[in-house]
């Protein structure tokens, strides 16, 4: 790798604001607030809207649209007599 032009890589913490959780991972996102994690140390946190903690598709919360019935009305509108 050249040394120079790679952003620097390091832990930070996703809080996700809906839901009140948070996770630390490592990325490049840059951040100007900081937190004080269950370790001790300070982190960078970065605030989302949304993560698999507020999700509907994750939490199980997903709605179904009713294709069956769009479908069956279609065929019934242009079926051939």
């Amino acid at each position: 790798m050249k040394p120079g032009i790679h952003p620097e890589y390091r832990p930070v913490v996703f809080r996700d604001r809906s839901s009140g959780t948070a996770f630390l991972t490592r990325s490049t996102i840059a951040s100007r607030g900081t937190i004080r994690w269950e370790d001790g140390h300070d982190y960078p946190v970065v605030d989302v809207e949304i993560s698999s903690a507020s999700h509907p598709f994750w939490t199980g919360r997903a709605r179904t649209a009713d294709t069956e019935g769009r479908i069956a009305r279609f065929e019934r509108r242009y079926k051939k007599q």
